[in-house]
């Protein structure tokens, strides 16, 4: 089955490859069946590339250890769930995840515009298909998942493998990648119809309505697959966190957040005609961001704990890394005149300015993030030696950043199109700058003094205020207009403007997570040793150690601590944390005992015992409202959701293809 698998990879690529030629011809020879013929080859490619999947699977899950990846990723003691989700635990089989996901996306992008943007298609196809033949071909020619292992001329079968990482095992792991590729892929899919529309120089904007809204569902997976992984490393690594700064961590991050700028800004290309050089760069950005980030993982540039070891494929993912973000640069460059805006800025002081401040501090944190997690990288180029950049470093950038975004969050749907006047500041700002103030006053005088979090709960208070106050005015007025009942007139509003209010969820859902985050501040950590039936106080917390037992499985060895938890002098449940060790792996992993409230999470990490044995040890934490954290992904997904949802007002856009319709029959002359 190894060679139907390598065979169908191989048959991919060679189709790859000819539906970009058979694109650009078909497009600029004017022989539509080139055309088609190309767009079926889409379809071809996602047939292989699926049989191909199918066949390294079920080679995960059955155990054939004749395979050099599933005797590397997976073994006998794994569940099934971990023995599928092997298929993107390694480098090998995460390409061949990642390519059957952008085939995936080429033939749902093929199929449902077959009839539409017939000048853009071509490009698009081809934009597509050349991105896809670059994987195809890492993994027919540098990194194939079907290499067999041999002794000699002969194959050979080593009865079992050694299995994923123990830090892979674990739920969350188990949907956290492939929602990372569905974002990082799928921006694949924004930057092709930018960069055709660029190319082949459209009027109109028709083509942003289906950039936006595949720029929107990437952007949602983008969201989720970066807090499944901060929801892993809170509960599975043990160190109390679950956001450190990784270079990996970091290279999902700064897609999401030129994706966030384009995403804003777009909105200005189709209400103003402004903005279009951003749109196209910011566009090109996350595309070529999230290929950056793949190289950062799978090439071994950087040292990480979600980071692939060293492989072969680094020279080819460099290359085309540059090549592509060369291609990219000339192409907006010598297009420039075409991306001219049709609409000046008229004031400082408007929605259209609020746009264009919120897209540059977006771009500052970017860049930011992105020299802390290429200057150790260059600094070895250029030394021989490595250099690490810390968390500091971040937090002290990107701290004064995040505050200012915040501020613009709630600034933004405050000020009017055009120009506002003083008045109409004065009547949109008291309200929530009063309860800002309010709220800084409150906390302030409870004992809080810590500049940084005053001012991010006072900004929270001040984003809420104009939110809420945005949905109650609207409501109230459909409410007196339509004698309806206010949760039916908000949920009339929203529905007729889904984009606006789905988007301020979203707003809402940013400032819940912003709540959580600044809650770190005041995080509190200690190490302490525990005898059986011994107690200790922690906080406003009481826990006792009433076991510790250990054991065994067909995995792994653990052992098993039980907790006794009092609150203030009462009982409060207990904690169960446990320390493995993986047999194949002999590497220890960590489960944690948590105990989740809204205000707070106390959070326990048992690390084993001393040398002799007299005493457990655990590293315990409080967390302020870091469940905040949670809770404001939910609203956030929730607004992303309405957003993709069609308003009942609909957007016009202006024709970008104008079809003659013959009234005559044609005659043809031989």
């Amino acid at each position: 089955m190894e060679n139907i698998g390598a065979l169908a990879v191989l048959l991919a690529f060679c189709l790859a490859v000819f539906a970009i030629i058979a694109a650009i011809a078909g497009k600029y020879g004017r022989r539509p069946f080139l055309i088609v013929s190309a767009e079926r080859s889409v379809y071809a490619i996602w047939v292989l590339i699926a049989t191909a999947s199918a066949i390294l699977v079920t080679a995960l899950i059955q155990g054939d250890y004749r395979l050099a990846y599933v005797a590397t990723h997976s073994n006998r003691a794994m569940s099934g769930i971990y023995k599928f989700t092997a298929w993107w635990g390694g480098q090998e089989g995460s390409l061949l995840f990642w390519c059957f996901l952008l085939s995936t996306y080429s033939a749902i992008v093929v199929y449902t515009n077959r009839r539409k943007f017939r000048e853009m298609m071509p490009i698009v196809i081809s934009i597509m298909m050349a991105t896809l033949a670059f994987f195809i071909g890492m993994i027919t020619f540098v990194a194939s998942p079907f290499r067999v292992l041999m002794i000699g001329r002969g194959i050979i079968d080593v009865g079992d493998g050694n299995g994923l990482s123990p830090l892979l095992q674990w739920w969350t792991m188990a949907i956290h990648p492939p929602f990372l590729y569905l974002g990082y892929v799928g921006f694949t899919v924004p930057f092709a119809f930018a960069m055709a529309s660029l190319l082949t120089k459209q009027p109109g904007e028709a083509w942003i309505h289906t950039t936006r809204r595949w720029a929107i569902l990437t952007w949602l997976f983008q969201s989720t697959g970066i807090l499944l992984g901060m929801g892993w490393a809170y509960t599975v690594l043990g160190w109390g966190g679950y956001w450190g700064w990784d270079p990996v961590e970091n290279a999902s991050l700064m897609p999401w957040i030129t994706a966030t700028a384009f995403l804003h800004s777009v909105m200005m290309q189709e209400k103003k005609g402004m903005m279009k050089v951003w749109n196209m760069v910011l566009v090109s950005a996350t595309f070529l961001l999230s290929i950056l980030g793949t190289t950062l993982t799978r090439t071994g540039l950087v040292a990480s704990v979600h980071a692939f070891a060293q492989s072969p494929v680094k020279p080819y993912f460099t290359t085309f890394v540059l090549t592509a973000t060369a291609l990219v640069a000339i192409a907006i460059i010598r297009n420039l005149p075409y991306l001219k805006s049709e609409v000046k800025l008229e004031s400082v002081v408007s929605r259209e300015s609020s746009f264009l401040f919120n897209n540059v501090i977006l771009l500052a944190s970017c860049f930011a993030v992105l020299w802390g997690t290429l200057f150790p990288v260059i600094m070895e180029a250029l030394t021989g030696e490595k250099e690490t950049i810390d968390a500091p470093y971040y937090n002290r950038v990107n701290v004064p950043i995040a505050l200012f975004l915040i501020f613009l969050t709630g600034v933004g749907p405050l000020i009017a199109w055009r120009k506002s006047s003083l008045n109409s500041l004065k009547r949109s700002f008291q309200i929530p700058t009063i309860l800002g103030l309010a709220v800084i006053a409150a906390l302030a005088a409870s004992g809080i003094h810590q500049i940084a979090p005053l001012i991010s709960f006072g900004l929270c208070a001040f984003v809420a205020a104009s939110i809420i106050g945005e949905f109650w005015k609207g409501s109230r007025a459909i409410q007196l207009k339509e004698k309806l009942a206010l949760p039916r007139a908000a949920f009339e509003l929203t529905w007729r403007n889904t984009r606006r209010y789905g988007g301020y969820l979203v707003h809402m859902g940013i400032v819940l997570m912003f709540i959580g985050f600044t809650g770190s501040a005041f995080n509190q950590h200690e190490t302490r040793n525990l005898g059986l039936g011994e107690t200790l106080r922690f906080g406003h917390y009481d826990l006792k150690l009433l076991s510790v037992n250990d054991g065994d499985n067909g995995n792994y060895q653990f052992s098993h601590a039980i907790l006794d938890v009092s609150k203030n002098g009462e009982h409060v449940g207990q904690l169960e944390p446990e320390v493995r060790v993986y047999k194949s792996s002999q590497e220890q992993a960590s489960t944690i005992g948590i105990r989740r409230r809204l205000n707070e999470d106390l959070y326990v990490n048992y690390s084993g015992v001393l040398p002799d044995n007299s005493k457990a040890i655990f590293q315990l934490y409080i967390f302020p409202l870091v469940s905040c954290i949670w809770i404001g992904y939910w609203v956030l997904l929730f607004g992303t959701i309405i957003c993709l949802i069609p308003g009942k007002v609909r957007l016009h856009y202006a024709r970008t293809e104008v079809v003659g319709i013959a009234t005559t029959p044609a005659t043809v002359q031989s």
